[in-house]
C-alpha cells in the first residue's frame, strides 16, 4: 500500500472520546525588553486565541484524520464553557456528548506567549471527581451515544480533572466489551491502574517511571519488564510507552520493539500525547500492523511538536511525510 491507501484506512471510523476537556487560551505577543519592575520580559499584546484541549484535541486530530468523532466530556455552566461550545462547530465537532454542570469551573490554560514561545501559563480549573449523581448522569449519557452510534473504538483522555473517576472509568471499561467495541487510554497518575481490562495503553515514559516500583531505562529490556509488569496489574493486550525524542515502544505480548523517531525542530510538545492516541487507535482498530502504527505515530507525534501550542496533526503532511518513510524503509 502507498501512503494515500493507508491513510485512507483510518477514514469513516467512528470513535468516542471520554475525558476531560479544556480551553486553551493564548495570548500571543511579542518581546523586545526586560521590564523595569522586575527581572521579566514584557509582551506586547497582539491577539487572543481560544483552541479545543484536553480530550477535545484528541478529537481534533480524529477529525483531521478523516475519522467521526463524539466528544464525551464536560465543561462548567460559565463564560468559559460556552466559548468552549462556540469552537466546537468550527471544528465540525457535535455538542452532543458534552455535560454543562451549574458550579463547576470549565478548565482553561492561559498560555502566555512572546514571540511563538511561552512565558507563562495560567490555570483555572476545579479537579475534583465528579459527584455520584454526575457520574450517574455522565454514564447514562454516554451509554445512550453507545447503543445510538456505529462505535468502533472509545478512547479514554485521562488529565486528571475528575471526569474519569474509577466508577466511570471501569462502567464504560465494562460497557464497550460488552458491545464489541475497542478500547484505549491515555493515562494519567491518579488513575493509573483504574483501566482493568483495556485494550491499548499508551502511558509516557515519565508516567510508567512513577508508576511502577523498579528503575525504568528506555531501552528494550527495561521497557519489556514494565510491560510484563503493566500487563499482569491491567490485562491489557497492547502497550505503547512514548519516549519523547527517542521515539516509542510497542509490546504486544507476541513481540516488543522500540521504534525511534526522526529529529525534530521541536517548538511544542504540548498535545502530542492527544495526536498519538488518536492515530494510534485508527491504526489498531483498522487492523494495520505494529510497525506501521508506530511509523504513523512516531510521524504525527512529531509533526505536531514542531507548531507552537495544541494543534492536531495535519493529514496532507503527514501523508507527504509517511510517503518519504515507505521509501526509506521498505523495498
Amino acid at each position: 500500500m502507498n501512503a494515500s491507501e493507508i491513510l485512507a484506512r483510518l477514514r469513516h471510523q467512528h470513535v468516542v472520546v471520554v475525558g476531560d476537556s479544556m480551553l486553551d487560551r493564548y495570548l500571543m505577543g511579542t518581546v523586545s525588553r526586560i521590564s523595569p519592575e522586575a527581572p521579566v520580559p514584557v509582551v506586547l499584546h497582539h491577539h487572543t486565541e481560544d483552541r479545543l484541549g484536553g480530550a477535545a484535541n484528541v478529537a481534533l486530530n480524529l477529525r483531521a484524520l478523516g475519522a467521526q468523532a463524539i466528544l464525551c466530556s464536560v465543561v462548567g455552566d460559565d463564560a468559559e464553557g460556552e466559548a468552549f461550545r462556540t469552537l466546537l462547530p468550527a471544528a465540525d465537532l457535535t455538542s452532543v456528548g458534552l455535560l454543562s454542570l451549574p458550579g463547576r469551573k470549565t478548565t482553561v490554560k492561559t498560555r502566555v506567549l512572546g514571540n511563538n514561545q511561552q512565558m507563562l501559563r495560567i490555570d483555572r480549573e476545579d479537579v475534583h471527581d465528579l459527584s455520584p449523581a454526575e457520574e450517574r448522569l455522565f454514564i447514562e449519557h454516554v451509554q445512550k451515544l453507545l447503543d445510538t452510534h456505529p462505535v468502533q473504538a472509545l478512547i479514554f483522555q485521562d488529565y486528571n480533572k475528575g471526569v474519569l473517576t474509577p466508577s466511570i472509568i471501569s462502567i464504560l471499561l465494562q460497557q464497550a466489551k460488552a458491545r464489541g467495541i475497542f478500547t484505549a487510554v491515555d493515562p494519567k497518575k491518579a488513575n493509573f491502574f483504574a483501566y482493568q481490562g483495556v485494550e491499548l495503553f499508551k502511558p509516557n515514559l515519565k508516567e510508567v517511571r512513577d508508576s511502577v516500583p523498579f528503575n525504568i531505562e528506555a531501552t528494550v529490556e527495561s521497557l519489556r519488564a514494565a510491560a510484563a509488569f503493566l500487563r499482569e496489574k491491567l490485562s491489557c493486550s497492547t502497550i505503547m510507552i512514548t519516549l519523547s525524542e527517542k521515539g516509542l515502544f510497542l509490546d504486544d505480548e507476541k513481540s516488543a520493539r522500540l521504534y525511534p523517531t526522526s529529529p525534530r525542530k521541536v517548538a511544542d510538545v504540548s498535545g502530542a500525547g492527544d495526536t498519538v492516541i488518536s492515530i494510534a487507535t485508527l491504526g489498531l482498530t483498522a487492523g494495520l500492523e505494529h510497525t506501521m502504527v508506530a511509523a504513523l505515530s512516531n510521524l504525527a507525534g512529531g509533526q505536531v511538536c514542531e507548531f507552537p501550542g495544541v494543534v492536531p496533526v495535519q493529514a496532507n503532511l503527514l501523508e507527504k511525510e509517511l510517503a518519504h518513510w515507505l521509501t526509506q524503509n521498505t523495498g
